[in-house]
């Protein structure tokens, strides 16, 4: 798989730690990960939404490694916040799993299925 990030010079900048987009070549498989919420495996919700987009990201990572990826094959996400107040929270949970990994993105501030949930991921993998 070869990938390149783009982001054209007659278009504006990123407003943030992400790539306007990826261009993938050679791939041979694609993953489509579902929107993966903080809810710890014994079904418990943390009250904060640093707690929940780091659990969010481990389920999301746990998807990847069943498809023989990881991180790096990320090409897209989408992350979906109940409140604009936890933008930063997420941002930072997003910062130490991704690093310097720009994979194109989404940000939508919109309810959730459950309103226990602060954050969703979902994502689409390439390898």
């Amino acid at each position: 798989m070869q990938r390149r990030d783009i982001n054209a010079r007659n278009a504006p900048e990123p407003a943030g730690a992400y790539s306007q987009a990826v261009e993938v070549t050679g791939g041979t498989r694609t993953l489509w990960i579902s929107g993966q919420v903080g809810v710890a495996i014994d079904g418990t919700v943390p009250a904060d939404a640093l707690a929940q987009a780091k659990l969010a990201w481990a389920s999301l990572i746990a998807q990847l490694q069943a498809a023989d990826m990881d991180v790096d094959n990320i090409v897209k996400l989408t992350t979906i916040v109940l409140d604009a107040a936890d933008i930063p929270a997420t941002r930072a949970a997003r910062s130490e799993v991704l690093g310097h990994r720009k994979p194109a993105s989404t940000l939508i501030v919109a309810g959730l299925a459950n309103p226990a949930w602060k954050v969703e991921i979902e994502a689409v993998a390439v390898a």
